[in-house]
């Protein structure tokens, strides 16, 4: 006598975003940061506290399909992190942003000036 069990697999519950970036289910949170976390030694449990929009099975289902594919995974969390570093660096160097803390700084300096001359007079 054999027995049928019926169930349905399921697969991960990724979706791309616009930005190429893999996100969970139909939150905002994405593969990277859930990954942070987990490696950062946080449970399932207390990811979905931190969470709170991800359902515990999307977060063991992601978990799980990463450590099956964590070369391909592994890859494209490198790249993401390639990515960043270059539009971080595109954008200090786009807005000059190297001497910004000296010129937010000789700004205050100045409008302090400015603001004891007129109490002066």
């Amino acid at each position: 006598m054999s027995v049928n069990a019926e169930f349905k697999v399921s697969a991960p519950p990724f979706r791309w975003d616009e930005s190429g970036g893999i996100r969970i289910g139909q939150s905002r949170v994405t593969l990277d940061s859930l990954l942070a976390a987990y490696h950062s030694g946080f449970t399932p449990e207390e990811i979905a506290f931190q969470y709170s929009v991800l359902h515990l099975e999307e977060i063991y289902s992601a978990i799980a399909y990463y450590l099956n594919h964590r070369q391909q995974i592994d890859k494209y969390l490198e790249q993401r992190r390639q990515k960043a570093q270059q539009q971080r660096s595109e954008f200090v160097e786009q807005y000059n942003l190297a001497d910004l803390r000296q010129r937010l700084s000789d700004r205050y300096q100045t409008q302090g000036e400015l603001k004891g001359d007129a109490s002066i007079g």
